[in-house]
């Protein structure tokens, strides 16, 4: 944040440091101009009142991954206030308020084994964005929604990967319960939770926990908790029955930066049309399955992408069945990303195009749709490479003719009311065809000389 150090993630403990965020005396740190551009515009997404000016000020208290013993962040000034986020909750639309938003250095990290303790700076210095909600979030299935769109947002304004097992993305989870129709209880906070499962279970352990202790007409203490992961159950760290007091005064060691009207500018020029709105327009314009819009918004890339397709004219429900279904499995299977996948927005709908059409059938489309991703090419020259076109109606009525003249005793079972018959009939067409006929076709057909 006030550095040149590199900003890797798994690199060798205690090589991205230097005399600056190793707090040398002497070394006067230098705000990095684009964490105070991506700062400002998660602000602006979360629709806060933004800062006109850009102060830093020194917060005091020791820890023992903190070199300085003081931590650059902001107090009196922060970049964004009073906004909201609008995340999607049993899809209805939520409004959370954000107290405020600020920027600051993060602390390093400790890594504990049975008789030590070592320090990695590595992470020290790394530029972090403290976002603070107000207290409106009701259940632990509605907080962890919330933060798996939160982490959409940043990615969608790419300012975060989000990655929550690296440590890009944390989550402090306060928790306050009391009797019904009493308010907000006492604040128990459980600090730095590192998956959204893990919010989750920490805060339905939590209220558990509190509740016994008000059935048990006990007082519950203010504290900050840790998630033991491997017992399920959260544990004391600190006591803070009393605020703390980190004696802040403005950072004598970096002037206020005043923005101009440019930079605004430019910051409400570059606004992206936020996930949860994308959400909402896709569902009412296509009407489509929750579970599918659900499984593209993770990503932009992969939003684009399904919305490059749609705009074709295909019908929605076929890109639902395929997308989830077949194209899903083969994406994983070759570990790939809908920006850089065979399957193009435009050889998708193509291969859908053809299906809608009735020139390609399921399992044949199938193969093209393997051999794409194996081949990188269009689905219109696989199927002409591998002779894959469904047989026409005069080709399948002389294979058909032929099986009723092989299977006579199946037919003959089938007109005198066995209707299972109809079934062995199908399936020996399709395997006499090479599964090149389309099923709907050979049904109508089978049935007309059946009668």
């Amino acid at each position: 944040m006030f550095c040149s150090c590199p900003n890797n993630f798994g690199d060798t403990q205690n090589t991205n440091v230097c005399p600056v965020c190793l707090g040398f005396p002497g070394m006067l740190p230098m705000p990095n101009a684009k964490a105070i551009q991506y700062a400002y515009r998660i602000a602006r997404a979360l629709q806060c009142t933004l800062a006109p000016t850009v102060q830093f000020d020194r917060k005091n208290y020791f820890y023992p991954d903190l070199p300085k013993n003081y931590q650059i962040s902001q107090f009196h000034s922060p970049i964004g206030r009073n906004g909201v986020f609008g995340f999607l909750y049993n899809n209805t639309m939520r409004s959370l308020r954000i107290h405020e938003a600020h920027l600051e250095e993060d602390a390093g990290k400790l890594i504990h084994s049975s008789e030590s303790s070592y320090c990695d700076y590595n992470r020290s210095g790394t530029p972090l964005m403290e976002i603070v909600t107000e207290p409106e979030l009701h259940s632990p299935e509605e907080a962890e929604s919330m933060l798996r769109q939160f982490r959409r947002l940043v990615r969608y304004l790419a300012v975060c990967d989000g990655n929550m097992e690296e440590g890009s993305l944390r989550c402090d989870a306060n928790v306050s319960i009391n009797y019904p129709g009493k308010g907000l209880g006492v604040k128990v906070e459980i600090k730095n939770v590192n998956s959204f499962r893990f919010v989750r279970a920490a805060l339905e352990y939590e209220i558990q926990r509190q509740s016994t202790v008000l059935t048990e007409n006990k007082n519950i203490v203010q504290e900050t908790r840790l998630w033991n992961e491997n017992r399920d159950i959260t544990v004391s760290m600190r006591s803070k029955e009393q605020a703390d007091d980190y004696r802040y005064f403005p950072e004598p060691d970096i002037s206020p930066v005043t923005l101009g009207a440019d930079f605004f500018t430019a910051l409400d020029e570059e606004g992206v049309e936020l996930p949860s709105q994308r959400q909402l327009r896709l569902q009412k314009t296509y009407s489509l399955d929750h579970g599918l819009l659900d499984f593209f918004m993770e990503e932009k890339t992969a939003v684009d992408y399904l919305e490059n397709v749609l705009s074709r004219g295909v019908d929605p429900k076929l890109v639902a069945t395929w997308a989830t279904g077949d194209v899903k499995k083969l994406y994983n299977k070759h570990s790939l990303h809908f920006a850089s996948a065979p399957l193009t927005p435009e050889r998708f709908s193509s291969l859908l195009q053809l299906i809608q059409e009735g020139k390609l059938h399921g399992k044949m489309a199938k193969i093209v749709l393997e051999k794409i991703f194996e081949e990188d090419c269009d689905p219109e020259l696989l199927i002409e490479k591998y002779s894959l076109q469904e047989l026409p109606e005069e080709e399948l009525l002389g294979i058909i003719h032929a099986v009723l003249q092989q299977k006579a005793e199946a037919a003959k079972q089938y007109k005198d009311g066995n209707t299972k018959s109809f079934g062995f009939l199908m399936g020996a067409v399709m395997q006499a065809s090479k599964g090149k006929a389309n099923p709907s076709m050979v049904k109508k057909l089978l049935e007309s000389q059946l009668m």
